[in-house]
């Protein structure tokens, strides 16, 4: 009976206050955010963790001293293991911090499957996030010796589970709100630096047809809607427009809000930090008439039951992504950049 391993990935987070200035080092020092020669890159990632660590400290500290993320995946990749039954073995794996991919790969080549799948819980593709793990997991694998046939599942920005489960909670949210309240849907995604987006980056375009499956979902004649990007650091251009200024533009119309984490599927610091606490106070002071956030999709059984059915067609068909959904020209895309290397 031939046994598939499926490896659920995330960013990861730090498990405790202790961990938060390793996790930032490991986050920095990766070639795919933080884009410079090696030398120049080891020094900066070490002052950068440095300076961010006290700042970052204080956001754990309000989430019980640690990320959800591990927690959280867990649970999904359990929900994952139920629905595909005793022929798929579920593993864990973070890209900054425990389980790191190397462990994992070596767990798995234990196992001895006769297919490994990669599936990220990152609905839109970016370099910096599912090419990186992509990346590092060629690297471990290789170095625990496992050589099964391996599916990269790229993205999964319109699964029909995925769009379903957001617009039930719109729809819950919307149902909150008093009658003939205006408001404005704001699908608020993590940020990305605009040069990353100009050398090719797909996520943006893909962020952006999430948000579109879910307004068709909704079924309305008219949505005002906005798709807007949160988290941004440094001083540098970031996509735009940014969550923020989407926030003050809703309390100078007077409007009410509706915030989506239109790219995270579980609960993060960005989430239960930035949007519930931060962007809250922000939207009070600038006169929003109501602020709502919904819920990430979690273990919804409609989302579990889509992203299971995404696995078994990786299996049985070795696709790399649920459909080539990039636009032309975009180097960063898998599927665009295998195009450019064969001519």
């Amino acid at each position: 009976m031939k046994k598939t391993a499926v490896v659920v990935y995330n960013l990861g987070g730090p498990d405790s206050l202790k961990s938060v200035y390793p996790f930032l080092k490991n986050l920095f020092s990766d070639p795919y955010i933080l884009r410079m020669p090696g030398p120049l890159r080891w020094i900066l990632a070490r002052l950068i963790a440095w300076r961010r660590s006290p700042v970052a400290r204080s956001i754990y500290a309000q989430i019980g001293g640690r990320s959800p993320i591990l927690p959280g995946t867990e649970k999904q990749a359990a929900a994952l293991q139920n629905l595909l039954g005793k022929n798929y073995k579920v593993f864990v794996a973070m890209r900054y911090w425990h389980p790191f991919a190397s462990a994992v790969a070596h767990a798995i080549a234990n196992w001895k499957p006769d297919r490994v799948i990669l599936l990220p819980l990152y609905p839109q593709f970016s370099t910096t996030t599912t090419g990186s793990f992509m990346h590092t997991w060629e690297k471990a694998a290789k170095n625990a010796a496992l050589n099964a046939p391996t599916t990269e599942i790229c993205c999964w920005p319109e699964a029909v589970g995925f769009i379903d489960a957001i617009g039930r909670t719109i729809d819950l949210s919307i149902d909150t709100l008093p009658d003939n309240t205006p408001y404005r849907i704001l699908f608020s995604a993590h940020g990305l630096p605009k040069r990353i987006v100009d050398a090719g980056d797909p996520y943006p375009q893909q962020v952006e047809r999430t948000a579109l499956a879910v307004v068709r979902k909704l079924g309305k004649t008219e949505v005002d809607y906005a798709v807007c990007y949160q988290s941004r650091v440094g001083p540098m251009e970031w996509l735009q427009p940014y969550t923020i200024d989407e926030i003050k533009r809703a309390g100078a119309e007077g409007k009410a809000i509706i915030v989506v984490p239109i790219a995270f599927v579980s609960e993060h610091s960005e989430t239960l930090v930035e949007l519930d606490i931060e962007y809250a106070t922000l939207a009070r002071k600038a006169g929003v008439k109501a602020y709502l956030r919904t819920n990430t999709v979690n273990t919804d059984p409609t989302f579990i039951r889509s992203v299971a059915d995404i696995v078994k067609l990786a299996r049985e068909s070795g696709t790399l992504a649920a459909g080539e959904i990039c636009p032309g020209g975009l180097k960063g895309c898998p599927y665009q950049k295998n195009a450019i290397e064969n001519g």
